[in-house]
Parts: structure tokens; sequence; C-alpha cells
């Protein structure tokens, strides 16, 4: 290639329309420095010259100089032309793909976490992503009313900095809420405000564990849980669940904390027993052992009446509430809760204020006065009926199109587990996303083995049509072996 040809080509490569000639010019002299096709101290042309060679002003030449000049790239010598002043050094390329070979610098817990692939919530509604709630059935005109009279009232004092602990008015109608409905014995001064449940168990972790610390978890369990335990450097050991729930045995090793999710159990679906809610807490007790309820979706009960929250049954100030309001108002929210013990108040709300500081002031003033006004209790109701129906209604199709899923038994939530014959799941999986539907893994929740396969279906997003054409997608795959 011959000098005019290669500015040409320099040129040509970085043109941007709506942009002038003099920073396209501009843009391919910085371009051609950094890639080394032009190193330090080589010579470019006069102004006169390259203009010519690029058609342009020497005007438009002369002014790219100078603002490359004032940048540091070029140095201009009266009488012996304008030179490369700097060299930007190469990043060799990885024996891998051709990317960079640049060491990322994580810490221990950093490169922990990174690969535990973090956790990531279905963006949209897709059959059969589990855990996203119905938001066209949501009263979002009821919403905006409380919004607009909140920003009438008190808008300038809502986009202030807030309580780190949470909206005095939301942590009220929380600690009420939680009394009536789940048993749950607190104040507003025991509450602690957070954006998600995922915050909060990142929170507990830092707080609670320090490296090489032994935490129950269920198995199957929540994935978010056991990457927010594992990051924090404990060590996990996972606790079959049956029927009744999560079983343990004193003879285990003495936890520090114990994490479960006794009013349905996820993945599963089973109600800890009460015989294991207080054999549980007792161990807690006589171990100084924390117990954390994630009580993720109780509001969804279905069949007979769900037992309270295992925190009402505490007299020893061990166990520690979670609950979100992603499942049951909207994810976008961002809201969620702990119900602390006394001691725990003080120094989760110090640990919150070096995270995010406080959550947004607007949502938790207008979620207080949805819960206060009626509207929580009334949308509750209708959502409790919709949910149920459209289990049902799953439930059925499962069960005369696809008699090779074997769905668990389930008294609430969002979503159902069915298990599949092993060295099913993997094949099926892949056919199914190749067909646009959504099949969480069972077998993905699980840390050790034996896994069961299987699926995590999602209901309550859609409606008995969405579910019917889905599952008849389903129907059409060809079963391995």
């Amino acid at each position: 290639m011959t000098i005019p040809s290669l500015w040409l080509s320099l040129f040509r490569q970085t043109a941007a329309p709506g942009t002038s000639l003099r920073e396209q010019l501009c843009r391919a002299l910085r371009q051609a420095i950094a890639n080394g096709t032009l190193a330090q101290h080589t010579r470019l042309p006069a102004s006169r010259v390259l203009a010519a060679d690029l058609g342009l002003s020497r005007v438009t030449v002369e002014a790219a100089y100078a603002q490359l000049e004032t940048e540091g790239y070029l140095g201009r010598h009266v009488g012996q032309g304008t030179f490369v002043r700097i060299a930007i050094p190469r990043r060799e390329a990885s024996v891998q793909g051709g990317a960079p070979a640049i060491g990322l610098g994580l810490s221990r817990r950093g490169e922990q976490i990174r690969r535990g692939g973090g956790c990531q919530d279905p963006l949209r509604p897709q059959a059969f992503c589990a855990g996203s709630p119905e938001l066209r059935a949501f009263p979002a005109d009821t919403w905006r009313q409380l919004l607009n009279r909140r920003l009438r009232q008190d808008g300038e004092a809502l986009m202030r900095y807030g309580d780190p602990q949470g909206h005095p008015a939301l942590r009220r109608a929380i600690a009420h809420y939680l009394g009536q409905s789940r048993g749950v014995r607190c104040s507003a001064e025991q509450v602690l405000v957070l954006t998600s449940s995922q915050q909060a168990l990142q929170l507990l972790a830092t707080m609670l564990l320090d490296t090489g610390d032994t935490v129950w978890v269920e198995e199957p369990g929540y994935r978010g849980a056991k990457t927010a335990f594992a990051a924090a450097g404990a060590s996990l050991l996972p606790l079959p669940v049956d029927q009744d729930g999560l079983q343990f045995s004193p003879q285990s090793a003495a936890p520090r904390l114990i994490c479960l999710t006794p009013s349905h159990q996820y993945p599963l679906g089973a109600t800890l027993s009460l015989p294991r809610r207080l054999g549980l807490i007792d161990y807690a007790r006589q171990h100084g052992s924390w117990l954390v309820e994630d009580d993720y979706d109780s509001e969804f009960h279905y069949d007979g009446q769900p037992l309270p929250a295992m925190q009402g049954l505490d007299h020893q100030q061990r166990v520690i509430y979670l609950g979100t309001f992603s499942k049951v108002l909207f994810p976008s929210l961002r809201l969620a809760y702990l119900a602390l013990p006394p001691a725990l108040v003080e120094p989760m709300v110090t640990a919150r204020t070096v995270q995010d500081g406080h959550c947004a002031q607007l949502a938790q003033a207008v979620t207080a006065d949805f819960i206060e006004q009626g509207h929580f209790a009334a949308h509750l109701r209708q959502m409790r009926q919709l949910y149920r129906s459209r289990r049902d209604t799953l439930q059925t199709l499962l069960s005369t199109h696809l008699p090779w899923l074997s769905p668990q038994a389930t008294n609430g939530g969002l979503q159902l587990a069915a298990s599949l014959p092993t060295g099913w799941e993997l094949p099926l999986s892949r056919q199914a996303a190749a067909l646009g539907i959504a099949t969480p893994s069972l077998s993905s929740l699980y840390l050790g083995t034996p896994r069961q396969e299987g699926w995590l279906l999602g209901y309550a997003a859609l409606t008995p049509d969405e579910m019917a054409g889905a599952v008849k997608v389903l129907a059409g795959m060809k079963l391995p072996g």
C-alpha cells in the first residue's frame, strides 16, 4: 500500500456522518497512533501534502494537527515537521480467541461471585419463566393516584436523602401487616427496608459470617442465597428436603446460620412442619445460630390455612424474617424488608449506609399509602384467586399433554416443580429453548448429588391460553431415547 493510499484508507475507516472533516482526521490519527500504525517519532506528511492526498483543505489539516498537538499526540518543530510524540503500549492477544490477556485482579471474594454466575431474573414474561407476577392485573390507576397525591403533598421532602432504615410510614405499615397476616412479632423499629431479597442476603452474609463459617441451606434451594453466603467465604452444608421440609440432624456440623423457606420451600413447595420448626428454633438457641426465614411468597397460599411465620414462635430472638414486594406488587418497585432481632438493628442499619444508603423515598411513601388504605389487601385477595386458578389450569394441561412430566404437589406460590426421567432435562430444555419456551432447570438448584432432573415452571404471569399454547409446543418435542 502506497503512502497516499494508506492515509486515504485510515481516513475512510473513521468517517462518521455528522462529524466535521477536522474531527474525522483527528480520529483517524488517534486510532493509527493507538494501534501502532504510526509509531513514536514517526514524521507525518506536511499539511499541504496530506491535504492533497485526502482531498481536504490545508486549513482543515492544520487545524487537526494543532488539536492533536494540544492533546499531546503530536509534536511540531519549525523547520523539521510534525512527529508522533507518544507511544501507546499495545495489548498482547491471549492464546484463546485473540482476546486481550489482561488479568482482572479480582479479590478471592470477587472471583467467587464471578464464578457463581450471579442472579438474573427474567426481563419479560415468557412461558415458563419462574417467579414473575401478573402485572396486567395490577391496579395501575390506583397507584398513579397515590403517586400524584404524594408528589403534591410531600414532593420536595421525598426527593431528599432518606432514613437508611426505611421510611417510617412504610416500616409501620410493614410491621402491622406482618403481625396481622403472618404472626410476626416486631415493631416498626425492628424493620429494615431494602431494595431486594438479594441485598438482604448479601447484607446478612457480610455482617454475620466469617470465612469458613458453616451455613445450612436447603437441598435443592434458592440459588441467590447460596451465592450470597458462598461469596462471603462460608462453607455451605446442603440438607435434604422431604414432604415436611428441611431435614436436619443434631449430629451435623453446627452452623453459624441456617437459611430456609419454611412456608413454601423453594423450589419443591413443601411446608416445614411445626415439630421441625420448633426443633430448629431450639437448635439455634443451643448453638447460638441465626435462622433466616425467607418468606418470599407466603402471601400466595391456596389450599387450607398457612402456618404462621417461624419468627412468631421464636422467644430467643434468633430468627431473622425476610420478605419482599417484588412478587406481590411489581419487581421494579425494588422494595424488600427484614424484621430483625433488636440486637441486630443498629449494626445492620449502619452496614446499609455503606451500601446504597436508602431506598427511593417516593416509592416507599406510595407503598405505605397503598397498604394503609386497604388497596394491598384487596390486590392480594384478587391475585390469590387468579393464581390458584392458573396453577390448577397448568396442572391439568401437564397431566393431559405431558404424561412424561411429573408435577410436584404445591399449595401455593407462583411456580411449580416437575420431575423428569434421568437424562431428559438437558436435551428437552435445549429443544424447548429453540422453540422459544423457557424451562428453568430444577437440577441446577442442587449443590451436591444425586440431583433430581426437572423443570420449575412459572404460571402466575400466563393466561390459560398462553399456557395451553406453550404446553402444546412442548408436547410436540422429540423425547430422548
